[in-house]
């Protein structure tokens, strides 16, 4: 019987020994409870959503949209979604008008322009009429396992993994989900909810009404989009439009640029980061420089150039409808 006793106690603390320190044979899943721990989750809660089931589920398809070819095509197709989303400005005026009282308070709030927020929602996902379907946590968890960092990008992809991973789980564990019930319904690159925010992102969440802010739903999603522009980027001045200019001639002088120069960029000559020289479209132009200031702004949202005009054009031509009679 004491032999029996402790067989079962050994038992006991050879299962429950993980929960006490961020100890993994995966030392990237080491790193990231380490600095969940850091968040303020408990251990033993780190190392449930590590050793939890979701950890076994890896995403191969969302790898494969990761890799360099499949990120220049989609870039490349951004000129296409943004000329097929100007037929949907009558419908982002539509949406303007019906959520104007959240669009009121998120000027006030945060000083970013309404027709900016729901350009920014359209070509996200069409005013939430795209519904993800892949899932953030194997997404990342995918890439945490998968990914050996053997290049500069490769380390880029881990340790984006790692940071987002770090943000599901702390999050999953501020709401009160289980590993089981952590679920966030994603793009192939792990963005999450209406105006497809990286999990890393979550910090700039804010809601309309209630405590914690959802994505998933459209007020909320208004509220976060105009947190992170204002909060990241530093967008915090209401565009005055009449400063704008025809933004339908700009987008096509800038792509016939775009279409001439490789390294052609709408508002940088040079990254901060790396060092790259760009060949600058609006830097020596004195009428685009109010423009340049907002397209920045857009670009801390999405870093292309594509991606930046394409949100003014369906701004300027969304203020056009809301404020004509």
């Amino acid at each position: 019987m004491i032999v029996k006793l402790l067989l079962i106690s050994l038992l006991t603390t050879l299962l429950f020994a993980e929960y006490k320190n961020c100890e993994f044979q995966n030392k990237n899943y080491t790193d990231i409870c380490k600095r969940v721990v850091k968040k303020g989750v408990p251990v033993h809660v780190a190392n449930t959503f590590l050793l939890s089931r979701k950890t076994e589920n890896f995403d191969m398809l969302s790898f494969k949209l990761f890799s360099p070819k499949k990120i220049k095509a989609h870039r490349a197709n951004e000129k296409k979604a943004n000329n097929v989303l100007v037929k949907h400005i009558p419908t982002i005026v539509k949406h303007v008008k019906k959520y104007k009282k959240v669009y009121d308070e998120a000027e006030k709030r945060y000083g970013v322009n309404r027709e900016v927020i729901a350009s920014i929602l359209m070509k996200e996902t069409k005013l939430d009429k795209i519904k993800p379907t892949f899932d953030a946590f194997e997404v990342f968890n995918t890439l945490v396992v998968k990914v050996k960092p053997k290049t500069k990008r490769d380390k880029w992809l881990l340790n984006m993994g790692k940071s987002n991973m770090v943000s599901i789980i702390t999050y999953c564990y501020k709401k009160g989900y289980k590993p089981s019930q952590c679920n966030l319904p994603s793009s192939y690159a792990g963005a999450v909810g209406i105006p497809q925010f990286m999990p890393s992102s979550f910090i700039y969440i804010d809601s309309y009404k209630s405590k914690v802010g959802d994505l998933t739903k459209m007020e909320d999603a208004i509220m976060s989009a105009a947190k992170f522009l204002n909060k990241k980027a530093g967008f915090s001045e209401l565009i005055k439009w009449d400063k704008i200019p025809e933004m339908s001639k700009v987008e096509e002088a800038w792509y016939e640029y775009d279409f001439k120069h490789e390294n052609g960029s709408f508002v940088y000559s040079e990254s901060k980061r790396t060092g790259k020289k760009y060949d600058c479209f609006s830097c020596n132009k004195d009428e685009l420089q109010y423009l340049k200031k907002y397209a920045k702004y857009i670009m801390r949202y999405n870093n292309s150039s594509n991606y930046a005009v394409g949100v003014m054009r369906l701004a300027y031509d969304t203020h056009k409808g809301v404020t004509s009679k």
